[in-house]
């Protein structure tokens, strides 16, 4: 099932008028359809669906801002539609039941982009008949989200991964930046926000690093991009980094001519220590940074880093590769780049 939490923010703005229509069939004898606003982890009753002999409907949504509303039955029965609204909007969409799968299908939607795509993903929960088909429903759900990432109901489509984040992560930050440049004050897309706060995993684009090498003189690891880069803090006063300096120093010799660049990024203190660490380990790459900020680092902090050593490869594209490979590890997996 979907996982969202999400709370709904209070607008200034007078309420537009909304307007949703259609049929639905299927609701069994003696039982309402009512359709309820989700707030946060709850879904509070907005109105009681009047079915006409046709099993027609329509209903009059005052909303400031897009809003996500839920359909469903008062027999229990959990499974029924989320549909999110923008203000203005005119919708008629058609539902249909499905017993086998406990799912209501959009079978026609007019005037939301958002309500097409939602119909688009419970066909693909209704199909998953057996066991082959719903193995298929991941894959086929994270395509749906990719080329659909432009539209608001993404945001909220994208959580069917919640349970499996750190796999999907990137997928969630694809959707995140697709919808920002629109909906950035959007409470939906704030959740992506919130969830992504300090999560660089496989798959991302590795976060711009601008700071001052030993001379003054600002070096940015986007000015590597075209080269496999290895991200790595470390610091002179720290012990395990000094000892892993040789198989650094060692890798860099090795595929530095196939197009290995260091990033060395220094959570020193002291510049004049820095300085000495650099040349006492022999670290002759050009590539060394630092604001001279200890653990307050401003790349430390964007990138997560806790304890160092730390290291992050990033691919020729500039997105992130893995985090933390040394030693055999990092040589095994640069081998495998280069080799």
């Amino acid at each position: 099932m979907l996982a969202l939490v999400m709370l709904l923010s209070v607008s200034s703005l007078s309420a537009q008028k909304t307007t949703l229509g259609g049929s639905l069939k299927g609701v069994p004898e003696g039982y309402h359809a009512i359709l309820s606003r989700v707030m946060g982890d709850k879904f509070v009753p907005v109105d009681t669906l009047q079915l006409d002999k046709k099993n027609g409907f329509k209903v009059t949504l005052d909303i400031t801002e897009p809003t996500l509303f839920f359909l469903h039955i008062d027999n229990g029965d959990g499974n029924m539609c989320h549909l999110m609204v923008e203000p203005k909007e005119r919708i008629h969409a058609d539902f249909e039941y499905v017993p086998a799968s406990r799912v209501y299908k959009i079978t026609n939607c007019k005037g939301s982009d958002n309500v097409k795509l939602y119909g688009q993903f419970n066909d693909i929960l209704a199909g998953a008949t057996d066991q082959a088909a719903m193995a298929q429903v991941p894959a086929r759900v994270e395509e749906l989200v990719k080329a659909n990432k432009d539209k608001l109901m993404a945001a909220f489509l994208v959580t069917f991964f919640e349970q499996d984040f750190d796999n999907h992560a990137p997928l969630y930050r694809e959707v995140h930046d697709a919808l920002t440049p629109k909906y950035a004050q959007v409470v939906y897309v704030k959740h992506l926000a919130e969830r992504l706060k300090g999560v660089l995993v496989a798959g991302m684009e590795a976060p711009e690093i601008a700071m001052s090498d030993p001379d003054g003189n600002t070096r940015r690891l986007s000015d590597l991009r075209g080269k496999v880069v290895l991200i790595d803090f470390w610091a002179s006063w720290c012990g395990p980094c000094r000892r892993e300096n040789p198989n650094v120093v060692k890798l860099y010799q090795k595929y530095h001519d196939q197009g290995f660049e260091i990033f060395s990024v220094s959570l020193d203190k002291d510049g004049n220590a820095w300085r000495n660490a650099i040349k006492a380990d022999g670290l002759t790459w050009p590539n060394h940074v630092s604001d001279l900020q200890y653990w307050q680092s401003a790349a430390g902090r964007l990138y997560g880093i806790s304890s160092i050593p730390a290291t992050v490869l990033v691919d020729r594209e500039g997105k992130i590769i893995a985090r933390n490979l040394r030693g055999a590890d990092l040589d095994r997996k640069l081998k495998e780049i280069f080799e």
